[in-house]
């Protein structure tokens, strides 16, 4: 590391850390306007505002914008170089370009690793807390909405439930199927099943149960029926945004879990699990095109570089955006909607980075 390198790294990093601070002090101000009714309304104490939900919001919407905000960094001090003719300088002192972004990759990898590391291990915890808090005094009561909902709970056994109902725990309609060698040899039936939390089972009611074997039929009926069914409640009250609490482990688990199940969400878990390794590797290519447009001195100066640095971030998100949306519905994979925006502005980069002034 020379001086020339802890000169760009300490502007590098300086910058993107007070635009990032910038930032994050206007959204607390909008998030406090935007929810000051609920607070009031739900009377949290000022110990639970800042320390349950405030200091876990921080680093979440943080390293949220974290990539974004390096392009913007990397754009802005830059281009105050090149105006400055200090790039200029330092080209033809003999540095070679290459050489000149070593700094600068630095830096992104820095970014870049505390970014995974946070996003799937640290923040995930932090979540947490400040997602426990929403639901106690921001978020209106959770209404499963999901009709028809069909569920593997356990290899071979499948269930069925028109509706259900999240305040009182219980579900409509309901039926079980259990599976051997591809043939059914169990089916229940009930009007409604409720889960008793304090005993830790479902209460089956007005039920009949069917038992097949050696081409005879067994066949019981009851009004209630206390049993104990590997369907986890937690998937009918809990908000599909408690994802964001889960670290990389516990989200593959989940991901494994819900295949199984047949769920219609996996898509949608998997996009966010391909995000958070996605987005930190987005902060190379958009550093490199960073530097590559604004190392260039141009007539528009420092407002030229920032106007397109921020077109082409609003591009980015929307792009993200589009592919993902496209991964939910089943048109693409996961890995391949997240991952196509990267590789197509790694091809941008490179293409950028042979017109940089070398």
């Amino acid at each position: 590391m020379k001086k020339l390198d802890w000169y760009i790294l300490s502007r590098f990093i300086g910058t993107f850390v007070y635009a990032l601070s910038l930032l994050l002090v206007i959204v607390i101000v909008f998030d406090i306007s935007e929810k000051i009714e609920d607070f009031i309304r739900t009377k949290p104490t000022f110990g639970q505002i800042i320390f349950d939900y405030y200091l876990n919001f921080i680093p979440y919407f943080a390293n949220l914008f974290s990539h974004l905000f390096t392009f913007i960094a990397v754009i802005f001090f830059t281009s105050r170089m090149a105006a400055r003719t200090e790039i200029v300088a330092i080209l033809s002192s003999g540095v070679s370009f290459n050489r000149f972004l070593r700094p600068y990759m630095i830096g992104a990898g820095i970014i870049a690793l505390g970014s995974l590391f946070l996003n799937n291990w640290v923040i995930p915890h932090a979540n947490q807390g400040r997602l426990d808090f929403e639901e106690k005094f921001v978020r209106n009561h959770y209404d499963y909405q999901a009709r028809n909902i069909h569920r593997q709970i356990e290899p071979g056994t499948y269930t069925y439930m028109e509706g259900f109902n999240t305040s009182l725990k219980t579900g409509y309609k309901f039926s079980m199927e259990r599976f051997k060698d591809n043939q059914m040899y169990y089916r229940m039936n009930a009007d409604h099943i409720t889960w008793d939390s304090l005993r830790g089972v479902w209460k089956i009611y007005d039920y009949n149960i069917r038992i097949f074997k050696d081409l005879k039929e067994k066949m019981r009926f009851g009004q209630e029926l206390d049993t104990v069914i590997p369907l986890n409640v937690k998937d009918f009250t809990q908000r599909t945004i408690f994802i964001e609490a889960m670290n990389y482990t516990e989200l593959n688990k989940f991901i494994d879990e819900q295949t199984m199940k047949g769920a219609d969400n996996v898509e949608e878990l998997k996009v966010a699990k391909q995000s958070r390794i996605a987005f930190p590797f987005s902060t190379f290519i958009l550093t490199l095109i960073g530097v590559s447009l604004a190392s260039r001195k141009v007539r528009g100066g420092i407002g030229m570089h920032i106007g397109l640095g921020l077109l082409i971030s609003f591009s980015y998100i929307l792009f993200m955006t589009v592919t993902s949306v496209f991964a939910q519905k089943g048109v693409t994979s996961a890995i391949v909607a997240v991952w196509i925006p990267n590789f197509v502005y790694l091809l941008l980069a490179l293409f950028l980075l042979r017109k940089a002034p070398k």
